[in-house]
């Protein structure tokens, strides 16, 4: 029987990671600023100053929290997961505690990159780079249990499709996009090339829980309203948009998975999607649409999911501990929940935990 497959972790970006950035763009590559205690930051007292920007902004209006870099104290003072696990400085002691924790693969999401950086194609090109040929290098180190997500340039569609090529031969096994970049939806034409090259590679792609609109960002405050409207939604909005506009017909071969972003929204966009396409909808069950456009969804382990994987089908439900961040969405103990329930059926369990994954991602 194939092993538990951990379909959404993350790491924590490194100052190491930076020092792989191009020559040129050295100078302008993320460091670390740091203030006192006593501001309204509290202990989150260190951030990543890019262009002039901090990152993460742990309070007040457009504020958002990120669990690097592992400099701030909130970040240094955890005892739940060793910052080099976090920061894949030392993959040996991530595989120990994937043992201790019942899981054969992770798949690597960044951390950083949850939140738009910048407008600027250079910078973005330079900060991709570094970050994707990190987590090859690390991951290379893991004896074939990391695997992980190469992040696009996007500002670059044509960087873009070189990167995922020198991803796709170093070891990645998906795209990593948000629900809206920048002010694109995911439907956009733009993205063609880089869905073209996704399908010809045989890798998904992944459209994970992130703040891709900074526009929406600067509506909240995190205190408030966490990070529902900038964040949590937009793969709701991907995703129907992606099957509105019929994007999947376009890549015959290419995978959607909807990452991080649970799985109770599936009922209702279907809903939504069913009203909407009335005219053409096409399909007996939900389950045809998904099997037809190849869409998965990463569910949580406190969610209904035998009634959720009424409208998914058993195959394309799958399940991520979010390991490595220490915020709502991490379930550190997700092998051992899911196998105590008895509400789904152990042959379901079994697919959502170890088989499902292996569809998306080409493991």
């Amino acid at each position: 029987m194939p092993g538990v497959v951990d379909a959404d972790t993350h790491i924590a970006e490194s100052e190491r990671m930076w020092e792989l950035i191009d020559r040129e763009m050295y100078p302008r590559r993320p460091v670390i600023a740091s203030v006192p205690d006593d501001t309204l930051y509290g202990k989150r007292n260190a951030f990543w100053l890019i262009d002039g920007n901090i990152f993460p902004r742990p309070a007040g209006k457009g504020s958002f929290r990120l669990i690097t870099p592992s400099a701030s104290r909130h970040e240094s003072s955890r005892g739940d997961i060793h910052i080099g696990c976090r920061e894949l400085t030392n993959p040996e002691a991530r595989l120990a505690d994937m043992d201790k924790l019942g899981v054969e693969l992770q798949v690597i999401y960044p951390t950083l990159f949850l939140v738009y950086l910048t407008d600027d194609p250079a910078l973005d090109v330079a900060l991709c780079r570094a970050y994707n040929r990190y987590l090859a290098e690390a991951c290379s180190k893991g004896k074939g249990r990391l695997s992980w997500i190469v992040v696009p340039p996007l500002r670059s569609i044509e960087e873009s499709v070189k990167e995922i090529h020198w991803a796709k031969e170093h070891g990645a096994v998906g795209v990593f996009f948000r629900g809206l970049e920048g002010d694109k939806t995911l439907d956009n034409p733009y993205f063609f090339p880089v869905y073209q090259a996704a399908n010809d590679l045989n890798l998904p792609i992944c459209v994970h829980t992130a703040i891709g609109n900074s526009t929406l960002l600067n509506l909240v405050n995190v205190e408030r309203n966490h990070s529902f409207l900038a964040s949590r939604v937009l793969p709701l909005v991907a995703f129907r948009d992606l099957v509105a506009n019929k994007i999947p017909e376009m890549f015959p071969k290419l995978r959607f998975g909807f990452i991080e972003a649970s799985a109770g929204w599936v009922p209702f966009l279907v809903h939504i999607l069913r009203r909407l396409l009335r005219d053409r909808w096409k399909y007996a069950t939900s389950a045809d649409l998904f099997r037809e456009y190849r869409l998965y969804v990463a569910c949580e382990a406190d969610e209904d999911v035998a009634y959720l994987a009424r409208y998914t089908g058993d195959d394309h439900l799958i399940i991520g501990s979010d390991y490595g961040h220490n915020d709502p969405s991490e379930e550190r103990n997700l092998v051992a929940t899911m196998r105590a329930r008895e509400d789904i059926p152990r042959a379901l369990t079994e697919k959502v935990l170890c088989d499902n994954a292996r569809r998306l991602y080409p493991l």
